[in-house]
């Protein structure tokens, strides 16, 4: 299933944590590899244009040895989004916040397929005031974590 995100890991005085994260490793349970962009703090960025190759992601990046937890913040920007969602470690747990003005909506959850098993949907982050296509909402259907 095509569908680009972009994630964004602010990260302070972790560069050691994330230096692995920038190079190529199967054994990852998500693909690709993050590029670190040259900034005052520790800032490093990754595209994805499908979801299967982001599945565990979040789970990967709350098991690192951060020095500073609490400082912690991933963005991320699915494709049909209006703006970033923010994710910060509470209690070991890298947590979606909530973004002032904007709401997340899921749609149905699949059945699941034998075949071709999809990862579930991070949902759509919109605008409160956006209309709630048919069948979404704001409760999650799917408890399995998206990224």
């Amino acid at each position: 299933m095509s569908r680009f995100a972009q994630v964004i890991v602010l990260a302070p005085y972790s560069g050691e944590v994330m230096q692995p994260l920038t190079q190529p490793d199967h054994s990852r349970s998500w693909e690709g590899q993050f590029e670190q962009l040259d900034l005052f703090t520790g800032v490093w960025v990754i595209e994805f244009e499908r979801v299967r190759p982001r599945s565990g992601l979040l789970r990967h990046l709350e098991s690192l040895a951060w020095p500073y937890p609490e400082s912690v913040q991933v963005l991320i920007h699915d494709e049909d989004d209006d703006c970033f969602g923010l994710w910060m470690m509470c209690d070991g747990v890298l947590a979606e916040q909530p973004v002032p003005g904007h709401r997340r909506v899921h749609g149905p959850v699949l059945p699941p397929d034998e075949y071709l098993p999809c990862p579930p949907s991070p949902g759509v982050l919109v605008r409160a005031g956006t209309p709630v296509l048919a069948g979404h909402s704001a409760e999650r259907h799917d408890k399995r974590p998206a990224w």
